[in-house]
């Protein structure tokens, strides 16, 4: 007999200041006590999106300049492992991210940093040959040398035509990082990596007042620059099924099935990100339990969303079992996504779902830096508050939206299928 079991949701909301230096650059400032630590996060509102479809992975490439040092701290690292922290960074298709996290005492040291390599990276030959060759070689080990690496690099082109989401946030080729030069690192330095395209965030124990001052301090006299305007086209809806067909150096087949669907504010996002959940989010979800080990059709059944602030896609992705014919599993996906339009999911499964979300989001709380970096990210979709009314939309989502959301997502003509296949013999 299967207990339905509801958690109460608890209305935790993250609590948080709000400022706007001359400069255009954005601060937040959450203060956590419960912490002796402290993150300090800064976005950069450029990602692979914003590139030149002739020169894409600027925005990745620059993920490792930043890290090359300055005129004035020749190596980045030294001071943060003095200081006692830690720091890292990521890309995507929207944005580039730094974050430290170090001792809250030593926030002036993060302050310091990011502020100096902010307005004095040095883009010397040596510097950028330096990190060209570690981006082009992450590009060939993780893309185009590693079995299956290049499934997203063969999905993005054929699921958009227009939006230049088309490209990976590691470039769209190989070259285009080849052949960069300091002007052109220059130009993206200088037109992206200023105050006004920025939003600082601080989470941890420490003074919103004092966060500002020092936030005045080191960012203040910092020219604001000119924030870019971002006019990208809009991806025509698609209205014919794509298919291609690959043939790779691997062990077994790979099955991936991509829809468009609505961007990352959109109520479409809420409602597949539960129903992704109650597809595959753990070992008894559906496909697991239907495509893998009842039907036996894949070793792994897996779907998700791409999450980019524009509108995105939603991805089945599934590895064959040896002797499955690749269609005949593309067929049983097909029939699981028509029985979600046909059908509610049960309230056991909704339940469920709810659950899970709001246990990794209480978990995620538990953390200085998820909380620094998840302000910064809802301030650039808009305003650091969605962090807090989110809760709501997520536990609101009901059986019959979830049936009309698979219903229009879902459609076979709205829909990118790879067949990736063992080279045959």
């Amino acid at each position: 007999m299967f207990i339905l079991v509801s958690l109460t949701y608890f209305a935790i909301m993250i609590g948080f200041e709000r400022y706007r230096l001359a400069n255009g650059l954005r601060v937040i400032v959450h203060r956590d006590v419960g912490t002796p630590m402290v993150t300090t996060n800064i976005l950069y509102d450029a990602g692979a999106r914003d590139e030149d479809p002739e020169a894409t992975g600027f925005a990745h490439l620059f993920e490792h300049l930043m890290f090359e040092g300055t005129r004035n701290v020749p190596q980045f690292d030294v001071p943060v492992m003095m200081a006692g922290g830690e720091n890292n960074a990521f890309t995507n298709n929207d944005l580039t991210n730094y974050y430290i996290t170090l001792p809250a005492n030593n926030l002036e040291t993060a302050f310091w940093l990011e502020s100096d390599r902010m307005r004095g990276l040095d883009l010397a030959d040596e510097r950028l040959n330096n990190q060209k060759s570690v981006v082009t070689e992450e590009f060939r080990q993780r893309y185009l040398n590693q079995p299956y690496g290049d499934l997203l690099l063969l999905l993005r082109p054929l699921a958009y035509k227009v939006h230049p989401y088309r490209w990976s946030a590691i470039g769209m080729d190989i070259s285009h990082i080849e052949k960069a030069d300091s002007d052109s690192a220059r130009q993206f330095y200088d037109r992206f990596y200023n105050p006004s395209n920025a939003i600082l965030s601080v989470a941890g124990n420490v003074d919103p007042e004092r966060v500002l001052k020092l936030a005045e301090k080191w960012f203040g006299d910092i020219p604001a620059g000119e924030r870019p305007v971002r006019t990208l086209p809009a991806e025509p809806e698609q209205s014919v099924r794509r298919e291609l067909t690959v043939y790779r150096a691997v062990p077994a087949g790979h099955l991936v099935m991509a829809f468009h669907m609505g961007d990352r504010l959109s109520r479409d996002f809420y409602v597949l990100d539960l129903l992704t959940d109650i597809l595959a989010g753990c070992d008894s979800a559906r496909f697991p339990s239907i495509l893998v080990r009842q039907k036996e059709l894949f070793s792994d059944a897996d779907i998700y969303l791409s999450g980019e602030a524009d509108p995105g896609l939603v991805i089945f992705s599934g590895r064959l079992r040896n002797g499955t014919d690749i269609r005949e599993a593309g067929e049983a996906v097909a029939g699981e996504f028509d029985r979600l339009a046909r059908e509610h999911v049960t309230p056991a499964e909704l339940e469920k779902a709810r659950n899970r979300y709001e246990s990794h989001r209480l978990m995620s709380y538990m953390s200085a830096s998820n909380k620094a970096f998840s302000l910064a990210y809802h301030e650039v979709l808009g305003d650091a508050d969605g962090i807090n009314r989110e809760n709501e939309q997520y536990l609101n989502v009901t059986e019959e939206e979830i049936v009309s959301v698979s219903e229009r997502t879902f459609r076979p003509e709205n829909s990118s299928v790879i067949y990736y296949l063992p080279e045959k013999r």
